[in-house]
């Protein structure tokens, strides 16, 4: 694994790292960490790289790499950056031969994702997208049981994803991540609905099955002075009738990570809250709510199972799910590689084609949310 972006001053970076090794499936050979020469020498420090694998810039990584013999070079590039630096490192990266795991939402622009899509097309590469909530076993579970009817047809979902921590504009204070994340030009079209938004939405599609076909949304800015949205709200229509409502906020005081998803269907009701990431509630007309707790050795779906690592009672976590992805990678890769054919399990992780989804979902928000009329909007492809 070689990684672009994710230096010391930042916060995902290290959860990326911490991710990918903990299976002993990957390890960290090379890195360009940071555009401050110093910063990026030491971010690479920190985790025992050679000065000579430490790069001044993605381009002369993914060039220099290539020219190493296979077993010492990369075999794959994890991009963490901004949004804006998205596109041309993944680019460049597929076009030299490597794998790509890339941090959501896919790129700035859907031109972007569209053209990255047909580059994986066309490499036979594979990309990850790092959509970390489907790395949770308790959201594989409800996945599984939706999927063999346990609640009957599905007929709505509520889905959302509330945090407080831009309810003032600290963008214009020096060390947190705000900066990028509020500004346009580095973020793209989507602020609240592009950061914390698609994970909303790619929740509700991956637990469900069942894509958005078209909505009704409001976006707005309640920070004054803020140039890109805080906040969004949305009504759904996804495939087969069914309903949902979604919404995303930044500006929710006193909120954490608060990602909550519920899906009712005509013989009962499933919900899972990312603050309580091992247990499932089942809610039924008949009968007593259910209390589901993730972890070895309790009747669980073989795809929950396949990504559990600890008895019940150990709490798994944000960095867990996140190497379930790394994982679920990192074997498809090999199996590729052998000239294998990789198993559902191995291939249980968002891809080029979710993050392409990604950036439609965000382009008919801001195309809907703007709107004066409040209207629907058709899915943009």
């Amino acid at each position: 694994m070689g990684i672009i972006g994710g230096g010391l001053n930042g916060f995902i970076g290290a959860v990326h790292i911490r991710a990918a090794i903990m299976e002993n499936e990957i390890e960290l050979v090379c890195g360009c960490f940071s555009r401050n020469p110093k910063t990026n020498l030491d971010s690479g420090r920190v985790y025992f790289l050679p000065d000579n694998r430490i790069y001044s810039n993605y381009r002369e990584m993914i060039e220099q790499e290539a020219l190493l013999p296979i077993g010492e070079r990369m075999d794959f590039v994890a991009i963490v950056t901004p949004n804006h630096l998205h596109y041309e490192p993944a680019a460049l990266a597929l076009d030299a031969g490597y794998d790509v795991v890339l941090d959501k939402p896919m790129t700035f622009s859907l031109e972007e994702a569209k053209q990255l899509a047909e580059k994986v097309e066309q490499s036979g590469r594979t990309l990850a997208l790092t959509h970390v909530y489907t790395g949770y076993p308790a959201v594989k579970e409800a996945k599984a049981r939706i999927a063999r009817g346990d609640i009957g047809t599905v007929r709505r979902v509520l889905v959302e994803y509330v945090q407080g921590w831009l309810s003032q504009r600290i963008e214009l204070e020096s060390g947190n991540n705000a900066g990028w994340r509020t500004d346009p030009s580095r973020s793209g079209k989507g602020g609240a609905v592009g950061d914390i938004g698609t994970h909303a939405w790619q929740l509700s599609e991956y637990i469900t099955g069942l894509k958005v076909k078209c909505l009704c949304a409001e976006l707005k800015a309640f920070v004054p002075g803020r140039p890109i949205d805080d906040d969004a709200a949305a009504l759904l229509h996804y495939e087969n009738g069914v309903t949902g409502i979604l919404h995303a906020s930044q500006i929710a005081v006193g909120e954490e990570n608060n990602l909550h998803i519920r899906v009712y269907g005509d013989k009962g009701a499933i919900e899972w809250m990312q603050q309580e990431p091992n247990t499932l509630i089942l809610k039924w007309s008949d009968k007593p709510t259910e209390i589901v707790r993730i972890g070895k050795g309790y009747p669980l779906s073989d795809l929950a199972k396949w990504n559990i690592r600890t008895p019940g009672g150990h709490p798994e976590g944000f960095i867990e799910a996140f190497s379930n992805i790394y994982r679920n990678f990192a074997l498809t890769v090999k199996a590729k590689a052998a000239g294998e054919t990789p198993t559902s399990e191995m291939l249980d992780f968002p891809n080029v084609y979710d993050g392409l989804r990604g950036m439609q979902f965000i382009e008919t928000m801001v195309k809907a949310g703007y709107s004066d009329e409040q209207k629907w909007v058709e899915w943009i492809d």
